[in-house]
């Protein structure tokens, strides 16, 4: 090659580089630091409701911290599987994030004959975000106020042969579980009447439509402490300090009784270590700022920030725990 040629080639050669179209297939933008575009957050359930709450306030958190735009895409359906087996396709690239609730990992593989992704191979669960509490509501029509006498409003219709029947968000949903692990250990009968969707099983909740239900209490509290439901217990560790005076099932002559819903965000399997790392630190981050706690606080939902081995072995013995629950409630689906 002639001097002028070979001077010209390397003139184009830098030329290109420049603009992006270096050695590889992306050139110069593949090598970038993480992240470098915008990242998509998948969340399995309908817009609006407090999860998606949670999701959102998160990701505009990591959003400024990252430098790079955050969107949260919701695709429901099918009790959490079509937006999980999205997340679980996505490439491992760290662009394509997911949330979901942790029921999705733990009891839908018991409850569902077939699923379009393996909970234990197809993700690398980054964070347990935060949890919630699930409380039982009757519309005040219903003649209870307390859980004693709940149950033994449900057995008396039992007997009459007129189940009570109990709304939830759908099947699979944490209303559903709750409930059918109650009615178990409390030992009465009923009748499942899913929804799709929470928003649509409150709005006949408060109408009353249906009467029962057991409904995660963020965003219950306006309808409670306005009357237009009664709350009679809430299913975890402690009261809630937005509802003191409403007892725990524990306390209420079932000891131990605690179904908290958690939220977990994952990646696809296969994201690179360090990619995972630095969005857990991130999502740990996030949920310090006083104005996320603040957020949460305000549906009765307390930031976790779970990560690393622990996250994995929560939701291990929560799916062996579970599947002894829907055995026994005969809760399985084809």
């Amino acid at each position: 090659m002639s001097p002028k040629r070979s001077s010209h080639f390397v003139g184009l050669l830098f030329a290109s580089m420049a603009l992006g179209y270096g050695p590889g297939p992306l050139g110069a933008a593949a090598q970038q630091p993480y992240p470098n575009r915008l990242i998509k957050v998948i969340y399995s359930e309908v817009a609006g409701g407090p999860t998606d709450i949670v999701t959102r306030a998160i990701a505009d958190k990591m959003s400024i911290s990252l430098k790079q735009p955050i969107v949260v895409e919701n695709r429901p359906g099918a009790g959490g599987n079509i937006g999980t087996e999205a997340i679980a396709r996505a490439t491992s690239d760290g662009y394509t994030l997911g949330m979901v609730l942790g029921t999705t990992l733990t009891v839908n593989p018991s409850i569902y004959k077939r699923l379009p992704f393996d909970p234990d191979k197809d993700f690398r669960p980054l964070s347990i975000v935060s949890t919630s509490g699930n409380m039982l509501v009757v519309h005040p029509s219903v003649p209870i106020n307390s859980v004693a006498e709940f149950v033994a409003y449900a057995k008396a219709a039992a007997a009459r042969k007129e189940p009570i029947a109990y709304a939830s968000g759908g099947i699979g949903t944490p209303g559903h579980l709750v409930m059918e692990n109650f009615r178990v250990r409390a030992d009465f009968e009923a009748i499942h009447v899913p929804y799709r969707g929470n928003a649509p099983m409150v709005i006949d909740l408060v109408a009353g439509q249906v009467k029962i239900g057991f409904v995660t209490s963020a965003g219950m509290m306006d309808h409670v402490q306005a009357g237009r439901l009664k709350a009679l217990g809430v299913a975890r560790a402690s009261r809630s300090p937005l509802a003191p005076e409403v007892p725990t099932i524990a306390e209420s002559g079932y000891p131990g009784f605690r179904v908290e819903n958690y939220s977990v965000m994952l990646a696809p399997a296969g994201i690179p270590e360090s990619i995972a790392a630095l969005l857990e630190r991130e999502v740990q981050a996030a949920l310090k700022h006083p104005d996320i706690i603040e957020r949460l606080r305000a549906m009765d939902t307390t930031p976790v920030g779970m990560i690393g081995p622990e996250v994995q072995a929560r939701l291990k013995a929560d799916q062996e725990a579970w599947a002894k629950v829907v055995a026994t409630a005969n809760m399985r689906l084809d």
